[in-house]
């Protein structure tokens, strides 16, 4: 379904991805781990198109997205959601779904689509007429993530979702990526929480300064002596 291949990216003069490579398969659930600072959030942006590549290429079912407007890449069936959210403040929570449903197909399907992310999260029914800004950090969370569901994306990227969360949040996020998994989503998550991610996803890779330096299973990377020594503090 995605593969990048071969990417160089990077702001500016400075190079932070180099040479990644990797997939992700139709209803899989793959992860990206690594320290801060590794370029998670940077291979995000380059699948969006909002970080330009020097070198390689992403392709989503066979397309090239690195040529692609920003904008125009939910029409793909891709859903970006950003780190810290990155809600509408002052607009309710309803408002803020809709905006995420102004491309084809979703636009027509608004209603039905609300509805299912609203069984998905009970919590954001109760608080559609709310302000965005004025929720708990995993009630905004969650709208993020709903937001994302509105564009009915085949691939939904989630990018540090338990970022500033409690532990108890933390795994009430897990819980529901897990459930849209489940829906039959296909899911890219990068993250730092690394035992928790490991644990549920299918497979995994570890980046490591912009680079690739690990990938298998997500419970066999568990095992893995460097995963443990570099990230799990064993």
């Amino acid at each position: 379904m995605l593969r990048v291949e071969h990417v160089d990216a990077g702001y500016g003069d400075v190079q932070v991805l180099w040479d990644v490579s990797f997939h992700v398969a139709e209803n899989e659930f793959v992860v990206l781990v690594g320290a801060n600072g590794a370029g998670k959030s940077t291979i995000m942006r380059t699948i969006s198109s909002m970080v330009p590549i020097s070198g390689g290429q992403v392709l989503f079912q066979g397309q090239r997205l690195d040529r692609v407007a920003p904008y125009r890449i939910v029409e793909h069936g891709i859903a970006h959601v950003p780190e810290a959210r990155q809600l509408f403040p002052e607009m309710t929570v309803a408002e803020n779904l809709e905006l995420g449903s102004l491309k084809g197909g979703a636009k027509t399907q608004r209603k039905q689509t609300m509805e299912w992310v609203f069984e998905l999260f009970p919590r954001l029914r109760e608080r559609r007429k709310q302000l965005a800004g004025t929720m708990s950090g995993g009630e905004q969370q969650m709208c993020a993530i709903a937001r994302g569901l509105m564009s009915k994306p085949k691939l939904i990227m989630f990018d540090e979702p338990s970022l500033g969360l409690s532990p108890l949040l933390t795994q009430e996020i897990f819980r529901l990526a897990l459930k849209i998994h489940k829906e039959g989503i296909t899911i890219l998550m990068v993250e730092q929480n690394v035992k928790q991610t490991l644990g549920i996803c299918d497979r995994a890779y570890v980046l490591e300064n912009g680079k690739i330096v690990l990938e298998g299973k997500g419970k066999e990377l568990l095992e893995n002596e460097q995963v443990k020594q570099a990230f799990l503090g064993i």
